[in-house]
């Protein structure tokens, strides 16, 4: 199973990815920071991350609806700038460190 860090406020937590994403995987181990309003549909941006470090290129392309919602994220976006719900769970993704955004709602 692969593994996701998560960093929050400095403080940095590594959970097994048992969820369909990113973003449902920090809402199963209640990864403060993930508000997830909209369930995972690209809707919202109160699930965005700045993925740091990991395997980068097993990573999917941003879409054109979550290039449109890091648009709109409390947080400053970045060039790492994703929302989690767009970051699907698979083996490739095995060591993936995220860090959540300071402002999500």
């Amino acid at each position: 199973m692969p593994q996701i860090t998560y960093i929050v406020d400095g403080a940095s937590t590594t959970v097994d990815a048992d969820g369909s994403s990113v973003m449902h995987t920090a809402l199963r181990h209640d990864i403060a920071g993930i508000v997830a309003e909209c369930g995972g549909n690209a809707m919202c941006a109160t699930c965005h991350v700045y993925v740091e470090n990991g395997p980068l290129a097993a990573l999917p392309a941003i879409s054109v609806a979550e290039e449109e919602m890091l648009e709109c994220t409390l947080s400053p976006r970045a060039e790492n700038s994703r929302l989690s719900c767009q970051l699907p769970v698979a083996p490739t993704i095995d060591g993936l460190v995220v860090r959540v955004a300071a402002e999500q709602a």
